[in-house]
């Protein structure tokens, strides 16, 4: 949000009007503008430095930078990380910062605001045989067969923690302009640990934990 001289002026009165209150500051700050209840307000740390720099300068302006900006977004820059991420795009971007010598938060302007690239998840599914879904049709219809009504139907889950293999998708990343799809398939008997539970109207059974063998 870029803030103008006008919003920054009346939150350094409002605030030392209201005894430093950044709660009633900000109150104030959406009563003047006509800020709705989701619309973007100052939030403290930004009060308070505007206000430490008024106090500082007498001004509640924004200090103007002297000589010429820098900035890291040079297209040679944008063409490294580009080629970076072409050869390597599983690399996090941290990773890609590290390797080119640029900030973090640098590469993922570039990621974002010059390529136009996403950082996308992989997908962990389970890997399927041919005869799965006609096993699991004829489960189904077993149950709907064989459980008669009024009777107490108990439902379990387990979930496998592998020891090998495994792919944890909250910190894979892979950046690219348009979502590649891309898919782990993972064996189903690879080795692991299996944690079982189940749960009905009486109650919760579990968990159990059960070691391969």
């Amino acid at each position: 949000m870029a803030w103008s001289g006008v919003h920054r002026a009346f939150v350094v009165e409002e605030y030392i009007r209201n005894r430093e209150s950044v709660i009633a500051t900000q109150r104030a700050f959406r009563n003047q503008f006509d800020v709705g209840r989701h619309g973007a307000v100052p939030d403290g740390r930004t009060i308070r430095r505007w206000v430490l720099h008024f106090r500082d300068t007498s001004s509640a302006l924004k200090r103007k930078s002297t000589g010429r900006p820098r900035t890291v977004t040079t297209p040679e820059n944008v063409n490294a990380v580009s080629v970076s991420v072409q050869q390597s795009p599983r690399r996090s971007a941290r990773k890609h910062a590290a390797a080119l010598g640029i900030s973090d938060r640098s590469v993922r302007r570039i990621l974002h605001k010059s390529l136009q690239m996403h950082p996308y998840k992989m997908m962990v599914v389970q890997e399927l045989n041919e005869r799965d879904f006609e096993t699991r049709t004829d489960s189904c219809r077993d149950i709907l067969q064989n459980i008669p009504r009024g009777a107490v139907f108990m439902s379990s889950d387990e979930a496998h923690f592998h020891l090998s293999g495994t792919v944890n998708k909250q910190n894979f990343r892979y950046w690219s302009v348009n979502n590649p799809q891309e898919l782990h398939e993972r064996p189903l008997h690879s080795p692991k640990v299996t944690v079982w539970c189940a749960i009905s109207e009486l109650g919760v059974w579990g968990p159990y934990f059960f070691e391969e063998d």
